[in-house]
């Protein structure tokens, strides 16, 4: 499964980010790290969950681990076929051995509002 991480930096080590589309950085791992995407929507002005959902669509993630997922994020994951996981305050190897695990259940819905 490929899973693209919500991440406050560079390493597996780093710490779950809250934000979804705002998120400094992401980390893309299939059983290993396989890329580090530094957010190119981190500074737009609006849409910014809908263009991170499409951009990790883009890549084919098949699971998207953050800390809350808007609304129009949230819309665009599911249509893409992308499940969407929330864990926080945790370590990026962390969540994603939670989620290998089954230990984390996917979010049923947005879980945050549209604004940051």
């Amino acid at each position: 499964m490929k899973i693209a991480v919500s991440s406050s930096g560079k390493t597996l080590n780093d710490i779950v980010d809250e934000r979804f589309g705002r998120a400094p950085y992401f980390l893309i791992i299939e059983d290993e790290l396989l890329e580090i995407i530094e957010n190119p929507n981190l500074t737009a002005g609006g849409g910014v969950g809908v263009q991170t959902s499409q951009m990790l669509a883009d890549r084919g993630v098949d699971a998207v681990i953050a800390g809350n997922f808007g609304p129009k994020a949230f819309q665009v994951l599911s249509a893409a076929g992308i499940k969407a996981y929330s864990a926080s305050g945790i370590k990026v190897s962390e969540a994603v051995e939670l989620l290998n695990q089954g230990k984390l259940g996917p979010v049923q819905g947005a879980n945050k509002n549209s604004h940051w």
